[in-house]
């Protein structure tokens, strides 16, 4: 269980992390319609969601303040501490404590349905942020490389 959960785990954060580095600064502020947020907004509530969760788990739920920010530095900075966070409660998760109550967003829940929740939400947002990507002409992380796409990370479509 706890390997499976590292896996899931770090795939999702390699792909958010690369697809905010991935981002030109100027198109944070990216809102393809009015009803959604902007890139930026997306990388804010992931940090926040994600600190939120870990955070619970490991005891003490914390805001870390991500939507407050605006330049990409800051957002990119509140997104590598919420993994700082994650990095900490998902090794400290192991298969003797993994079914014990942590706080979690509906009140208690196991701890490995709290993670899971958080790796489910957090490519949910993923998925968003790959479409901005792509209408920015950026392949997005999770499909780099893939045959017959011939585009490095970051390079335009």
């Amino acid at each position: 269980m706890t390997s499976d959960l590292n896996r899931a785990y770090n795939s999702i954060k390699n792909n958010l992390t690369k697809a905010a580095e991935d981002m030109p600064e100027a198109d944070y502020d990216f809102q393809p319609t009015k009803e959604e947020r902007t890139f930026g907004g997306w990388v804010a509530h992931v940090a926040d969601a994600q600190a939120g969760t870990c955070s619970g788990v490991a005891g003490e739920r914390k805001n870390i303040g991500a939507a407050s920010k605006t330049t990409k530095a800051d957002l990119v900075a509140a997104l590598k501490q919420s993994f700082d966070m994650c990095d900490a409660a998902f090794s400290g998760t192991t298969d003797a404590n993994v079914n014990e109550m942590v706080a979690s967003f509906g009140g208690q829940a196991p701890r490995a349905a709290a993670l899971y929740g958080m790796i489910v939400h957090s490519n949910e947002c993923y998925g968003a942020m790959a479409v901005y990507l792509r209408l920015k002409g950026i392949v997005p992380p999770s499909t780099e490389g893939m045959a017959g796409r011939g585009r490095g990370r970051g390079r335009k479509q």
